[in-house]
């Protein structure tokens, strides 16, 4: 039975990565902060011989090896490791003070690179690391700030990876969401402006759903995906690609500031 780790897995894309992995037939070490919410996933699964959880802060020092031995002393091996955890709302350069730039670079870089080391040993041939970065890793992105930085850190992170032990056997991609509905985003998407500015320059009928994500990773995670190393794959309705305007964007009567 394959085994896979996913942080961040107490809410949102990381909870329905777990879920749809659990389904794959995976067993399941979900990685957070929140034991309710963890607690929540293991019911959510439905089968302790499938899932186990562990509440960790993924900036500490300790939390990397923890989470790797914890994974391996439960179900004696890693195939894939899912580095999912994250946080939003960052500032535009010059409203990040050190704290936060600390922070964002802590937890979505420095983490996932310590924890893909501490666990690249116990991966078999055939295993691959999934790290979810962000159109703001492909493009400039309107106050991305440190958060475009940490992520777009972690683009240069899988293609190194991917280079360096995919002869091992250990693959390595990138899954960059858009703008998706999760409980990190919902405040924002109130935000008429936030959402004009996704809805409007998404050249499809809806936004991003934590299934699109979740999928994508699991194909991943897959035979299907068996021969892709060193790519990122973007998930968010064309938004990232294309310079698309809705009918009501192209119509709006613009005021000067």
């Amino acid at each position: 039975m394959q085994v896979a780790i996913v942080t961040g897995a107490s809410s949102g894309i990381g909870f329905g990565t777990a879920v749809k992995l659990a389904e794959m037939g995976m067993s399941v070490v979900g990685v957070g902060r929140d034991e309710k919410k963890l607690a929540e996933l293991a019911a959510a699964i439905g089968n302790p011989d499938r899932i186990a959880t562990l509440a960790a802060d993924l900036t500490a020092d300790a939390a990397p090896r923890q989470v790797a031995d914890f994974a391996v002393s439960r179900f004696g091996k890693i195939d894939f490791l899912i580095n999912n955890a994250g946080i939003g709302s960052p500032k535009p350069l010059h409203e990040t003070d050190d704290a936060m730039l600390d922070h964002f670079l802590g937890l979505m870089l420095r983490a996932p690179f310590r924890l893909a080391r501490e666990v690249l040993p116990h991966m078999p041939k055939g295993s691959a690391i999934i790290n979810v970065t962000s159109t703001f890793a492909m493009l400039g992105g309107l106050r991305g700030g440190a958060y475009s930085a940490a992520k777009a850190g972690l683009t240069g992170l899988t293609q190194h990876i991917a280079c360096q032990y995919g002869a091992a056997g250990v693959r390595c991609n990138a899954v960059a969401p858009g703008v998706t509905v999760t409980p990190m985003t919902e405040g924002r998407l109130e935000d008429e402006r936030f959402r004009r500015m996704n809805v409007d320059m998404t050249p499809h009928t809806r936004l991003g759903q934590v299934d699109d994500v979740a999928s994508t990773i699991a194909f991943l995670c897959s035979p299907g995906g068996s021969f892709i190393n060193g790519q990122t794959i973007v998930v968010d309705g064309g938004w990232s690609s294309t310079k698309y305007l809705s009918e009501r964007a192209l119509s709006s009567t613009w005021t000067p500031k």
